[in-house]
C-alpha cells in the first residue's frame, strides 16, 4: 500500500519529500509511520531516497532499494514505484493462494490428530473398563485389541510423544539454519507429491517476475541476478541462478546456463532465448511470470479439489476405525444381555 500510494502521489506531481510527509501524517501503523517519518528526515537531510531506504533493511529489501536507485538514476522514480507496487501485489497474491492450499490439509490433519488423541486417551479406556466388566475373559475382536493397545501406549507415553513432536519441529528448524540442511529441505519440498509441482511453479514465477522487474527498471543483469538469487526463496533455484550469474559474468548468454542447471522447464528456457534474441528479455520474463501465475492458480484449484475428498476420507477412516473397534464388543454385550433375559 505504501509503495502504491507513494507512486500515485509522485505521479500526481508532488515532490518526493512532500509525498513522504503526506504518507507519514495519514499512516496509522506505528512502525510504518515512524519509518516514513525517518525516510522524510533522511531525504530532507540530503540523502537520496534509495540511501534512505537502505537504512531500513528489515522493511525494504535489496530488491526494493536497487529498483528505487535505478529509478532515481534514470529519472523515472514514479514508473519504478508503480512497477514495484505491481510486483508486490502479484507476489502477495500468489503467496496467499499457495498458503491457502497448504493450510487446508494442515487444519484437517490437526483436527484428525486431536480427535484421535482425545478418543484414545479419554474414551477408549472407559470402553475398555466396560468390556472387562461385561465380557470378562472373552476374546475381543482383533481391531478392538489393536485400538486398545494403541490407547494404552498413548496413555503411558503421551509426554514422550509430545516431546518427540516438539523435538522434530525444532530439529527441522535448526537443520534449516544450516546451508546443507536448507538445501536438503528445499530439495525435499520440490519432490513432495502434489505440493512439489506447485512449489516449483511458484519459484519460477517469482524468479521471472523479480528478474524481469529489475531489468526493466534499469538494474544491470548481473546485479539483478544477484538480487533474484537472494530472494528466490528456494536454495535449489538460488543455486541455479548463481550458476547463471557466474556464466553470464564470463560473457555467456543467460540461456545456456539456465538450460544446463535443469531447474527450469524447457518452455521457460525457450521463451527467455526468444526474449534475449529479440532484445525483449524483460517483457518476456514478465510474460513467463504471468503464465506461471496462471499455472499456480490452476494447480491450487486442482490441489484443493484433490485434497478435500482425500482429507475427508482420511478423517472418516481414522475416526471410523476407532468407533467400529469400540462398538463391535458392544454387540456381544447386547447379545449376552438378551440371552440372559
Amino acid at each position: 500500500i505504501f509503495t502504491r500510494q507513494l507512486a500515485t502521489l509522485i505521479d500526481s506531481g508532488l515532490p518526493l519529500l512532500r509525498s513522504l510527509n503526506v504518507l507519514a501524517r495519514q499512516e496509522r501503523d506505528p512502525v510504518l509511520k515512524r519509518t516514513t517519518e525517518a525516510l522524510s528526515d533522511s531525504v530532507q537531510g540530503g540523502n537520496t531516497f534509495s540511501d534512505s531506504l537502505a537504512q531500513h533493511p528489515k522493511i525494504f529489501n535489496e530488491l526494493y532499494v536497487s529498483m528505487v536507485k535505478a529509478g532515481e538514476l534514470g529519472g523515472v522514480l514514479e514508473v519504478v514505484l508503480e512497477r514495484l507496487a505491481e510486483f508486490q501485489e502479484k507476489a502477495q497474491k500468489i503467496k496467499g493462494k499457495v498458503l491457502s492450499a497448504m493450510i487446508y490439509p494442515a487444519i484437517v490433519m490437526t483436527m484428525a490428530v486431536t480427535i484421535m488423541g482425545f478418543l484414545l486417551v479419554f474414551i477408549v479406556p472407559r470402553f475398555e473398563a466396560i468390556f472387562k466388566d461385561m465380557l470378562g475373559d472373552k476374546p475381543l475382536p482383533g481391531i478392538t485389541i489393536f485400538v486398545i493397545t494403541i490407547s494404552r501406549f498413548a496413555q503411558s507415553n503421551w509426554a514422550m510423544l509430545i516431546g518427540a513432536v516438539v523435538a522434530l519441529i525444532f530439529g527441522i528448524k535448526l537443520l534449516g539454519r544450516t546451508s546443507g540442511g536448507r538445501s536438503l529441505i528445499d530439495q525435499f519440498k520440490l519432490r513432495l507429491p502434489l505440493f512439489g509441482d506447485l512449489i516449483r511453479k511458484t519459484s519460477i514465477s517469482r524468479f521471472s517476475r523479480t528478474l524481469g522487474t529489475l531489468v526493466s527498471s534499469g538494474v544491470s543483469i548481473l546485479q539483478a541476478l544477484n538480487i533474484t538469487r537472494d530472494t528466490a526463496g528456494n536454495t535449489v533455484i538460488a543455486n541455479a541462478i548463481s550458476q547463471v550469474h557466474d556464466r553470464v559474468k564470463e560473457g555467456e548468454s543467460i540461456v545456456q546456463p539456465l538450460e544446463t542447471s535443469g531447474a527450469f522447464p524447457p518452455m521457460v528456457v525457450s521463451m527467455i532465448d526468444v526474449g534475449e534474441e529479440t532484445g525483449q528479455l524483460p517483457d518476456m520474463l514478465l510474460k513467463i511470470a504471468d503464465v506461471y501465475d496462471g499455472e499456480v492458480d490452476n494447480s491450487v484449484a486442482a490441489l484443493t479439489s484433490i485434497l478435500e475428498p482425500i482429507m475427508i476420507v482420511f478423517l472418516a477412516v481414522v475416526v471410523g476405525t476407532i468407533v467400529i473397534a469400540l462398538f463391535l464388543p458392544l454387540i456381544s454385550i447386547i447379545t449376552t444381555l438378551q440371552q440372559q433375559t
